[in-house]
């Protein structure tokens, strides 16, 4: 039990037969779970906490096989939300290859970053961290936290996205993938072509000082 009032199971619990309809979120509806990913609210309880009876959303997070139970007035507060519709889901994919601004070469700095983005749990959030760290690891190899973070990343990113678009996991991490190596051959060839121009330039600089010579 953790301060909040919050329960984590490891064990199957026994459905309960009490059930609040007056709450956001519904049995058998799915949610996001902030840094954790979708979950099925199996059932709505009411527990004991500190000599006072609340009600709890128990939820079963398949993808860490966990069952969890979160205090319903908390639930906003920590980000539980609802999986977003195909279109937000669609524009999240168009992100990811995107032009973006430079990241912060200090890996602490651009992982703290990163993480108050996973945390704060958009969708838009989670495929930023993920075109982030990509394309970062294709300047350099990127720390062990920081490949913990991507995997995470878009471990989130396909779980959520299959509920979005209705789609297989592995087809929907394939189309992905597939959008961050088209922008990572783009970026590349930007870059090739900007180096061709400087040599070029520098070259008819070196020509004009032999002439003036």
């Amino acid at each position: 039990m953790t301060e909040s009032g919050a329960f984590l199971i490891i064990a199957p619990m026994k459905k309960s037969t009490k059930s609040k309809p007056n709450t956001a979120f519904k049995e058998k509806q799915h949610v996001v779970y902030p840094l954790q990913g979708v979950g099925e609210i199996i059932s709505i309880e009411e527990r004991e906490f500190q000599d006072e009876q609340l009600l709890y959303y128990v939820i079963y997070l398949d993808v860490s096989d966990m069952t969890v139970m979160v205090p319903v007035h908390k639930a906003e507060e920590l980000g539980i939300r609802p999986i977003v519709p195909k279109k937000e889901a669609e524009r999240a994919l168009k992100l990811i290859s995107e032009d973006y601004e430079p990241v912060p070469a200090d890996w602490k700095m651009r992982y703290q970053m990163n993480l108050d983005l996973l945390k704060q749990g958009s969708v838009i959030d989670i495929a930023t961290v993920v075109r982030t760290l990509y394309h970062r690891s294709k300047i350099k190899e990127l720390p062990i936290l920081e490949r913990k973070l991507f995997d995470n990343a878009l471990r989130l990113l396909v779980d959520e996205m299959s509920f979005s678009f209705k789609m297989q996991k592995s087809n929907v991490e394939s189309m992905i993938f597939e959008r961050l190596e088209t922008e990572a051959a783009r970026r590349a060839a930007a870059e090739k072509e900007e180096e061709s121009k400087l040599k070029g330039a520098e070259q008819d600089e070196d020509l004009m000082d032999e002439f003036d010579e």
